[in-house]
């Protein structure tokens, strides 16, 4: 049986995958030529995202996300089988060569998925649902991020200890790119994201009896680990791109200017490396 689904006993209804043979069948188009596709959307946005490897698609698979449809390898589907299984989307089986024909490359993950992209969140909600570590919320806030890869390292690092949104500025690069998603194992898809200038967070959590934490190597800042906040509203972690850091105004308007301790002939960390310190020595 192509298509459709079936029941087998105690284990609920199987989705039947559909058997693609052309890699020109229309209903592949979300996945056609996926290079040229992500260029396209990293400027102009799109309604949906792509979703790459196992264990992205998996966890995209129990995310709340509307999934168009998911396409994979016959070996790739018989060991996802039971966690693709719930879904009522299409579901897509066909040949290394097909896939490979359709995405343009080799896609030796052999499994792709789209989903509509989510909405965009709004500071006010964020901050009025109850914080994710019961006592404050922390929102990673980012200024000109635009590198995919480290985007998708700070989700995955803020999902992991329980920051409750990232905030990007205007010049961040689209956190939904196909490589952010990659990068962040999927936890991109569970994290709120806002879309905001940097002032207009460090105000809002100010107007809330919170404080604002600029990131600087700079070394008259304060050891963020010596750092005991007495403030119990939210707490805004800043965070500028590799290279330039923070712009002056962002470090002029902040509560306070910290920076994480390393050795002295070590000039930075990394910026995905920096934010996994500060989410843990806050959480």
């Amino acid at each position: 049986m192509l298509g459709g689904s079936r029941t087998t006993g105690s284990v609920g209804p199987v989705v039947d995958p559909i058997r693609v043979t052309d890699a020109n069948d229309s209903r592949l188009s979300d996945y056609r030529h996926l290079r040229d596709a992500d260029i396209r959307r990293s400027v102009e946005g799109d309604e949906f995202l792509i979703a790459e490897g196992v264990a992205v698609v998996q966890r995209l698979a129990v995310s709340a996300l509307d999934i168009r449809s998911i396409l994979l390898t016959p070996n790739r589907w018989e060991s996802m089988r039971s966690s693709l299984s719930h879904l009522s989307c299409p579901i897509y089986v066909a040949e290394p060569e097909i896939v490979a024909g359709t995405a343009g490359f080799n896609l030796h993950r052999g499994v792709i998925a789209s989903a509509r992209r989510p909405a965009r969140v709004a500071l006010d909600s964020v901050l009025d649902r109850p914080p994710s570590n019961g006592t404050r919320h922390r929102l990673a806030v980012l200024e000109g991020v635009n590198d995919h890869e480290n985007l998708g390292a700070i989700a995955r690092a803020a999902r992991a200890f329980g920051v409750d949104a990232l905030v990007l500025d205007p010049r961040c690069a689209d956190p939904y790119y196909r490589r952010a998603v990659r990068v962040s194992m999927g936890e991109m898809l569970f994290l709120p994201v806002v879309r905001a200038e940097v002032h207009e967070i460090v105000v809002a959590c100010a107007e809330r009896g919170g404080e604002s934490w600029a990131l600087t190597p700079h070394p008259d800042a304060e050891n963020i680990m010596d750092i005991t906040s007495g403030s119990f509203g939210p707490l805004a972690l800043l965070f500028g791109a590799e290279g330039p850091g923070l712009s002056e105004a962002s470090l002029q308007a902040a509560t306070r200017r910290v920076r994480i301790p390393i050795v002295s002939d070590v000039d930075s960390l990394n910026v995905g490396h920096a934010t996994a310190v500060a989410f843990a020595v806050t959480a």
